[in-house]
């Protein structure tokens, strides 16, 4: 009965082990995509920004400034981007995101206003399509590998639908990356376009605008929107790793933990069978004297 209970110890510690050495070269492989992805974001930064800076100084310089895409609209559908991980094993990463969408449903539907999604991420498209939600479009293992084209050929569908007034507004519903051991949920309103805010530095009020102030910045608004969603995208991308790293490393530790204990078993198992034989040899020593 002790042999077999301690080659059931060591059953369970190799098994133990076999898991620790997967959590571990996961943890490895998060973290060497998490900081590919943030250079990735870093990189493209500055170009949205100035994208983002001549919309401002658009509207900044037009004295009666119009475009569909500031106006809020009152028929239509509400547009929801939900922007989520292809896979599991990242804590609480996937379910804050489908809580906040899950707010933000109820809270249009409360108002009498349709929502519609774009699920980005196989366990968006997962979740989305197990309740009885209108989407869109989906799309699956986008996140690693996104390019500016395919945010641009994504933006230019939504934009579409927007000036037919199929969709009276765009939220994007994703996870920011705070810092390697914070990551939180976000919305943000994208469409009709608000808070442009210009900074006075390089003003031009004599910039003339071909065909019209108006036409360029509707030219622009594909890319803004490509801008947020490439971001986006990139930007949850990293709080995955991120969010996927940390649960690894403490699965991980509490592994080690694990084999720590059972090894202390294990050892006061050997040691009690050792005893008894000990004892049995002997008490049949005695008995033969």
């Amino acid at each position: 009965m002790a042999t077999a209970n301690l080659k059931d110890i060591k059953r369970r510690i190799k098994s133990v082990e076999s898991t620790m050495q997967i959590t571990k070269a996961m943890e490895l492989v998060a973290s060497s995509k998490l900081r590919r992805a943030k250079e990735k974001a870093e990189r493209a930064e500055p170009f949205f920004n100035m994208l983002y800076q001549m919309m401002c100084q658009i509207v900044a310089e037009s004295g009666d400034f119009q475009s569909t895409f500031l106006q809020h609209h009152t028929g239509g559908a509400v547009l929801l981007i939900a922007i989520a991980g292809d896979r599991g094993l990242a804590g609480g990463f996937n379910s804050n995101v489908f809580k906040q969408v899950q707010i933000r449903m109820e809270e249009l539907q409360t108002a009498g206003r349709e929502p519609v999604v774009i699920a980005i991420g196989r366990k968006a498209v997962e979740y989305f399509q197990r309740r009885n939600v209108r989407i869109l479009a989906e799309f699956e293992n986008i996140g690693e590998d996104i390019t500016v084209y395919k945010a641009l050929d994504i933006a230019e569908r939504i934009v579409t639908l927007y000036e037919k007034g199929d969709i009276q507004a765009v939220e994007l519903i994703y996870t920011n990356y705070v810092s390697p051991l914070v990551q939180e949920a976000h919305h943000m309103h994208v469409m009709p376009v608000e808070h442009l805010e210009y900074a006075p530095g390089g003003y031009h009020a004599l910039t003339t605008y071909e065909p019209s102030p108006e036409a360029v910045f509707d030219a622009l608004i594909p890319k803004y929107l490509a801008g947020m969603l490439y971001c986006a995208v990139i930007e949850s991308f990293a709080a995955e790793q991120a969010a996927r790293r940390l649960a690894m490393e403490n699965a991980t530790d509490n592994a080690t933990e694990m084999i720590t204990d059972l090894s202390l078993v294990y050892n006061r198992a050997r040691q009690s069978a050792i005893t008894q034989e000990i004892t049995e040899i002997v008490s049949g020593a005695n008995a033969q004297s």
